[in-house]
C-alpha cells in the first residue's frame, strides 16, 4: 500500500506544479499524434535586459559627460556635497562617484576636444 500511495503522492505533486505553471499563462500546441496539449509560457521579466543595459550605458555616458565638462575636482566636490544629504542623495552619490573607466573616458574626451 505504501508504494502505491507514494506513486499517487508524487503524481499529485507533479500535477500541482504543472497547474501552478499553467496558471501563469499557457499556449496550446498540437503534438505529432494530433493530441492538443497545454504548455506553460515562460514568465517574462518586467524589465528586459536590453533596456537595463541601455539605461546603464546612458548613466555611464551622463557621468562621463559631467566629469569631462566640470573637471575632476568640481565633479568630486558636487558628489561629496550630495553624499551629505538624505538617504536617496547618498545613494545617488554612490552611483555618481568617479570610477576608473569614467575618468579614463573623460580624459580621452578632454584630450580630443582641447
Amino acid at each position: 500500500m505504501t508504494g502505491k500511495q507514494l506513486e499517487f503522492d508524487q503524481r499529485v505533486h507533479r500535477l500541482t506544479k504543472k497547474h501552478a505553471k499553467l496558471s501563469r499563462g499557457y499556449r496550446a500546441t498540437m503534438r505529432k499524434d494530433g493530441l492538443v496539449v497545454m504548455r506553460p509560457q515562460r514568465v517574462r521579466s518586467a524589465i528586459p535586459a536590453k533596456m537595463l543595459l541601455i539605461g546603464l550605458a546612458g548613466l555611464f555616458a551622463f557621468k562621463t559627460f559631467l566629469l569631462s565638462s566640470l573637471g575632476a575636482s568640481a565633479y568630486q566636490y558636487r558628489v561629496d556635497s550630495l553624499a551629505e544629504g538624505t538617504a536617496v542623495e547618498k545613494a545617488g552619490a554612490w552611483v555618481m562617484q568617479i570610477d576608473p573607466l569614467s575618468e579614463y573616458v573623460a580624459t580621452q574626451i578632454n584630450g580630443y576636444f582641447h
